[in-house]
């Protein structure tokens, strides 16, 4: 399979797998946790399934009453950039083609439930231990933290090796006789 074509396998078949895993989980989530705010417990109170709407974005970030439609807004801008990443990327980056599904994936995710629903993001997932838990997420919001790290790190490594490779200087060579 051309390089091109496999980038394109690669990013498509990641950002299906993820959406829809995040759209079943969630549809999951609505039809068996409700109500809203009430944990349930899967690993003791450390792991917990409590059915949350976030009007906001990731972990709970609220900009008041149009919320929705802000945060509509910043992720089609946001998948806008992405999409230029995307096509930018050298078709052997696999790292790169991997980290932008996951964050193109999640994105997508959570944009399907702004349109469908004005109250919010369907969040599930609750972490933590007594009053100390993270803000509840989903598997979308998942896919965008990892593939966010894996594109800093990508992105870091692209910047190291541009750095390495405006390091090496050549010498100029004198020969025997001309000296100075």
């Amino acid at each position: 399979m051309e390089k091109s074509r496999r980038k394109q396998v690669t990013f498509w078949s990641l950002v299906g797998v993820v959406v829809a895993l995040d759209a079943t989980t969630k549809a999951i989530a609505v039809e068996r946790l409700a109500p809203v705010h009430v944990p349930r417990e899967v690993f003791g109170e450390f792991v917990r399934f409590t059915l949350v709407y976030n009007p906001g974005a990731a972990f709970g970030l609220n900009v008041g009453p149009y919320s929705r439609w802000v945060f509509l807004v910043l992720t089609i801008v946001a998948l806008f950039v992405l999409s230029r990443l995307y096509r930018a990327a050298h078709p052997e980056d696999s790292l790169r083609t991997v980290a932008l599904g996951l964050v193109c994936a999640g994105a997508i995710g959570n944009l399907l439930d702004r349109i469908r629903s004005a109250s919010g993001v369907v969040d599930f997932l609750d972490i933590g231990v007594g009053g100390w838990r993270w803000p509840t997420f989903n598997v979308a919001d998942i896919a965008v933290s990892i593939g966010a790290f894996l594109l800093a790190w990508s992105l870091w490594g692209e910047e190291e090796t541009d750095v390495a490779q405006t390091q090496q200087v050549t010498v100029p060579t004198t020969s025997p006789g001309q000296g100075s």
